[in-house]
């Protein structure tokens, strides 16, 4: 299985340093900072990269068990929300909360639930971040 990787370099003091990261595809290179970070100034942050792999992840492991049980489905859009918090004299990720909203033929309820929820679980990033709550709210939506 293949190894990914990306990069990033600080500069300078927490504060008033500068960061930026690479992904080690090329396909996205970013800023960021103490103000993205932990303010609402304007870059990326590290939590935001959480975010979106643990939402693609799940989206990926959610549209494969549907499709594994018998139900492909058009889509699966899915969100993350990680929260970062102080804690003590530092800070920590104590709650990432899944939102997903998928369009799936003929599929009762009950097995949506049953397969979200599987996901929510089974996903390689959520088991790397089960260190944190993490909450799902996944609603079957009909086209």
């Amino acid at each position: 299985m293949p190894v990914r990787s990306s990069k990033a370099e600080w500069k300078g003091a927490l504060k008033g340093g500068q960061g930026t990261f690479e992904l080690g595809s090329g396909a996205y290179k970013g800023a960021y900072s103490f103000g993205s970070r932990f303010e609402d100034a304007p870059a990326s942050n590290p939590e935001e990269l959480i975010a979106a792999a643990h939402a693609s992840c799940f989206a990926m492991a959610l549209s494969h068990g549907l499709d594994q049980d018998g139900h492909t489905p058009r889509s699966v859009k899915a969100t993350a929300k990680v929260h970062l918090e102080k804690a003590g004299d530092g800070f920590a990720i104590p709650r990432i909360d899944l939102e997903c909203e998928a369009d799936v033929p003929g599929i009762s309820e009950a097995d949506f639930r049953k397969a979200a929820d599987a996901a929510k679980s089974g996903c390689p990033v959520s088991k790397v971040l089960a260190g944190a709550q993490i909450s799902l709210n996944a609603r079957l939506v009909k086209s």
